[in-house]
């Protein structure tokens, strides 16, 4: 993969060029920045730079590139089970195969797991140190991808903690991180952060004319709903996407919650509650979005709000209802909700509290 297939992002890929040029490049990478950027796009042309354009490289099956992702442990498995990356290696290569712009909701759709949470586990690390103990195959770099190092477990997150202490020779680490923050410290330290900014928009329209053959008025709208990310402006180009089924799940919690229907919000939560949590994370993340744009609707500025047709159709009555007086308390719930569901508190009772404390803030008026 060439830096001419990472869309936008001019002054990174000329950064990176230049420190490889100067031999200033660091050892240890971390790609930050938001969803859609093409934080992993990124560092797969780094790592093509610094190993050589080759056959292998065309596969990911480079001697010298060694990946480490979340993964799952497959059903019946015990706490003495290890559980590492190679052993989903083929599937991983099919994605990146596919297009190195993807989401975890992908990527746990192509293992084939939904109601699990995927995190890097301890074997994986003991791994990587044996690979790394190795010498180069190609006499060059070795490259180790660590798509996001926020999910390693607190055991393998201190191993690789000693890698990045006293790495090996001619090693260098690319971190691929979207919450960069819940890392460890001492790893954030050890680092060099490479912030990426949103795609911009011109960019966004070069890709979808160039790449998908859209004409220059759709590339235009679906560039400026994308706001920066490669991933919302493909989800705008698939008429099925989740984001349809996310906005029922909007439109019904808002409108019973307004008629303080306890009834049938106790259905809502029992139905979601089945979703699977990284799915209930996305969802409480797009409510999270919808709450924002409804406020901003309000303002009658077409350039301050990014929304779909259909999203907008129904903002058109019920944005009046997201205001001032309780749009932060809705963005505090849901970012509270979404903080539950990612401490294994029981969807059902997470996801009912919700509903129940959404009746009395679109009371406030």
């Amino acid at each position: 993969m060439t830096f001419d297939e990472v869309i936008g992002q001019k002054e990174t890929k000329e950064r990176l060029m230049q420190m490889a040029e100067e031999h200033r490049l660091p050892h240890a990478l971390m790609f930050c920045g938001p969803d859609g950027c093409g934080k992993m796009a990124m560092a797969l042309a780094l790592a093509s730079y610094l190993l050589g354009e080759s056959a292998m490289l065309k596969k990911w099956e480079h001697p010298d590139l060694h990946f480490s992702f979340p993964i799952v442990k497959p059903a019946g498995a015990t706490s003495e089970t290890k559980v590492v990356c190679d052993d989903f290696v083929r599937e991983w290569r099919d994605m990146l195969l596919a297009s190195p712009y993807f989401t975890m909701d992908r990527w746990l759709k192509r293992i084939k797991v939904a109601n699990q949470q995927a995190v890097i586990f301890e074997a994986e690390s003991e791994a990587l140190i044996r690979k790394l103990s190795l010498k180069s195959s190609q006499g060059g770099y070795k490259v180790v991808v660590i798509w996001l190092p926020e999910r390693m477990n607190v055991v393998c997150a201190n191993k690789i903690l000693k890698l990045l202490e006293e790495p090996p020779m001619q090693t260098v680490f690319l971190l691929v991180s979207d919450e960069p923050d819940k890392l460890l410290e001492t790893i954030r330290s050890r680092v060099q952060r490479i912030d990426m900014k949103r795609i911009e928009d011109h960019d966004i329209e070069q890709a979808l004319t160039e790449k998908r053959g859209i004409a220059d008025d759709d590339a235009k709208r679906i560039a400026h709903l994308a706001s920066g990310s490669w991933l919302r402006a493909l989800e705008a180009l698939d008429a099925d996407n989740e984001n349809a089924e996310m906005l029922e799940l909007f439109k019904t919690l808002m409108r019973l919650a307004y008629m303080r229907n306890i009834k049938d919000l106790k259905t809502w939560s029992e139905d979601v509650a089945q979703l699977g949590r990284e799915k209930q994370r996305r969802m409480l993340a797009y409510f999270s979005r919808m709450t924002r744009e409804n406020f901003m609707y309000n303002f009658h500025n077409a350039d301050l709000c990014y929304m779909t047709a259909q999203e907008e159709a129904f903002a058109r009555n019920f944005a009046p209802f997201v205001n001032e007086h309780n749009v932060i308390g809705i963005a505090e719930e849901l970012e509270k909700s979404m903080k539950e569901i990612g401490q294994n508190v029981t969807p059902k009772i997470v996801m009912f509290d919700l509903a129940l404390n959404m009746i009395m803030l679109l009371k406030q008026k």
